[in-house]
Parts: structure tokens; C-alpha cells; sequence
């Protein structure tokens, strides 16, 4: 799905020279990369503060520590995402309460977020899903009308920008109350191993953020609040520091990828390739599409006889996942996210496909269903 071995052949010595830097100076933990990345981030994304941890879902969890919840309150988010964006509601004994998506960019469908809103709801996590920006300007009238706090999950659309109807345009990642992202090998800016980042411009918050990454102490050995270890080690902060660097034109040739695909398959009757938003810049983390009137097991499956990789994401929604069995979320009345989880597949997208290779996925596509 992602060739991450070719990617590093183009960048090996800048790659090689940093980590070889680290390991001289025996810097591993909380080393100068560590904050020369949260100040480069801080710059592309146009935010105040930027706090690297470990992974992804630590950075969901500690947002959602950092914004004072009690056990029970409720928290708004799609159930049509990865599963860390309602493990950590679940882990903190709040409740998810789920809306449904748009059927056709697979974002939060914010005209359905205000009839969810309880006296108990507490906050919106947002998911950016498969590359592409929720949209953010209605959401944000609504937080503002009800006093809620934003929690962005922009693990899947870092390097993504949302155009207001004024023409601002801000990245992913810096509009919520907070934002978290991961750093996932897969992703469009990935380390060689688990990394993690919150961003926000709120000054308190960001040092709450910080102090509860890091044993919820703000002077070494003095526990303020409780908290967890959560933190970007040197290495991978060395390794994100170049690829940040290259991060636009990483999301300019996956779309060039997705452009060959929509062509492809445009006007095919069992094909809907995916919608764009017209207020967001794509950058297909995921090219997923919907298959209609075929089977998808033996789709993938004389995919995968050809050698070519696919993925479902997701088979199972959050709210029909077992582990949330107890809170009975099963009973939630999901329709297109039902409908989704049975025709989305993803085909290979990343910054090193060849024509060759375009031409031979997309034949075999068009062959096969």
C-alpha cells in the first residue's frame, strides 16, 4: 500500500547523516531535534504551540485529559473511523455519542452535529478523515454557539488546508481548540517507528498539554496534575525534521495518483471514486473508493492474485466494535456508515508509484469487478 523503502532511497543520506548525529551524541530522549521539530511544525502549521508524544492516540487522550472531562460526559464523533478516536472516550469512561458521515467525503456530517448536542456533550472530535479537511466553518459556528471545545483528529490529513468562505485558508491541525496527529511509518509525514504531536494556540493549554505528556510535572519531580509519558524520541523527531521539509510534495504526487485513478475509473456503473470538498485541499492519506453490485471478497481477492494490495478501511465501525459491547453502542442508528463499511475499499496510493505501475493497478481494476 505504501512503498516506504523507496521513499527512503530518494532522502538515505540526509536520513542516514541525521540519525547517525543522534546516536554520536547519545541524545535520545528530549534531544535538540525534538524541539527544532516542534518549532518546524509549529511554523508549517501555523500554530502556536506544537507538543510531540509518543503516538497518535496518546495525543487524543491527552487532549481530551487536558480539557478538565468528568467520567460520563459525552463526546460527539463519528463511528466511521480508525478505532483510537473512540478507544481513548472509552478508556477515560466518557461516552462517544456518534454522527453519522457524509456519504460522499466520508467527513463528519456537521448539519447533524447540533440534534446530538446534550446537556452532558463536552466536546467534538472532528476526524479529517482519509486526507481531507471536515467542514470546519459550520463546525465551528456550532462549538461556538454551545461553548464546546474542538479536538481535530488530523492523524490522516496533515498537510491538508480548509478555505473559509471569506478565502482564509488554515491548515488541518490548527483550527480546533486542539489538534492531534500521528506520525504513523504509513502516513503522510512519518517517522521510522511510533510519533505523535498536539497542537493548539491556547497558552494554558498548551502547558497543561505539556505537564500531562510528562508525568503531569512542569519542574522535575514535582506532580502537579496526574499524567502519563508520552514523548517523540530524538531519532524520530531527526527522521520527521527532513521529511517535514518535503511534505507538500509528498501530497502532490499522491495527487497525481488519485487524479490517474478518477480518470480511470470515471463513469464506471460499479465505481464511485471519492468526492473532493470543494473547501478542502485533498491529500490522500487513503484513495478509497465504493464498489457497487459486485462482490468486494472476490474484488480483493483477484486483486491481491495480481499482486496488488488493498485495504478496508473500516470493515466494522466503532459503535459495532465488541469491545464497546458494555455501552451498547450497537443501537446506534448509523445508516451510511452501515452502508459505507460494506462498499469503501483503498487502493495503493504513495509518493514513489510509476506509470507502470498506475496503468497496471488500474487495468487489473477494471478487469476484475
Amino acid at each position: 500500500m505504501v512503498d516506504l523503502i523507496s521513499q527512503y532511497e530518494k532522502i538515505k543520506p540526509e536520513v542516514d547523516s541525521a540519525i547517525q548525529s543522534v546516536i554520536s551524541k547519545a541524545q535520545f530522549i528530549k534531544g535538540p531535534d525534538v524541539l527544532e521539530f516542534e518549532k518546524e511544525l509549529q511554523n508549517y502549521l501555523g500554530v502556536k504551540h506544537v507538543i510531540a508524544c509518543a503516538n497518535g492516540t496518546d495525543a487524543l487522550q491527552i487532549a481530551l485529559m487536558a480539557i478538565g472531562l468528568e467520567p460520563g460526559d459525552e463526546v460527539i464523533t463519528p463511528s466511521f473511523t480508525y478505532i483510537a478516536t473512540v478507544e481513548v472516550v472509552a478508556l477515560l469512561n466518557l461516552k462517544p455519542v456518534f454522527v453519522e458521515v457524509n456519504k460522499d467525503t466520508f467527513t463528519i456530517d456537521v448539519s447533524k452535529i447540533e440534534e446530538a448536542i446534550t446537556p452532558k456533550t463536552k466536546a467534538i472530535v472532528p476526524v479529517h478523515l482519509y486526507g481531507q479537511s471536515v467542514d470546519m466553518e459550520a463546525l465551528e459556528a456550532i462549538a461556538k454557539k454551545h461553548n464546546l471545545p474542538i479536538i481535530e483528529d488530523n492523524a490522516q490529513a496533515i498537510g491538508s488546508t480548509y478555505t473559509y468562505n471569506n478565502g482564509t485558508v488554515k491548515k488541518t491541525g490548527s483550527m480546533g481548540t486542539i489538534a492531534c496527529t500521528s506520525f504513523f511509518p504509513s502516513k503522510n509525514l512519518g517517522c521510522y517507528g511510533d510519533g505523535g504531536a498536539i497542537m493548539t494556540n491556547d497558552d494554558l493549554l498548551a502547558d497543561k498539554l505539556k505537564m500531562i505528556a510528562n508525568h503531569g510535572q512542569s519542574k522535575k519531580y514535582y506532580h502537579d496534575v496526574v499524567g502519563c509519558n508520552s514523548r517523540l524520541d530524538t531519532v524520530q523527531a531527526a527522521v520527521l525534521r527532513i521529511k517535514l521539509r518535503l511534505l507538500d510534495s509528498y501530497c502532490v504526487e499522491r495527487r497525481k495518483v488519485a487524479d490517474f485513478y478518477d480518470a480511470s475509473f470515471a463513469n464506471h456503473p460499479k465505481i464511485t471514486t471519492p468526492a473532493r470538498n470543494k473547501n478542502s485541499y485533498h491529500v490522500f492519506h487513503q484513495y478509497t473508493m465504493l464498489i457497487e453490485n459486485t462482490n468486494r471478497d472476490e474484488f480483493q481477492q483477484k486483486l491481491a492474485d495480481a499482486g496488488i494490495p488493498s485495504m478496508i478501511y473500516y470493515p466494522v465501525p466503532a459503535h459495532k466494535q465488541k469491545m464497546f459491547e458494555s455501552l451498547k453502542l450497537e443501537e446506534s442508528n448509523l445508516p451510511i456508515t452501515d452502508w459505507l463499511t460494506e462498499r469503501v475499499i483503498s487502493l495503493p496510493i504513495h509518493t514513489e508509484m510509476d506509470q507502470e505501475q498506475l496503468e497496471f493497478i488500474t487495468k487489473t481494476v477494471l478487469n476484475s469487478i
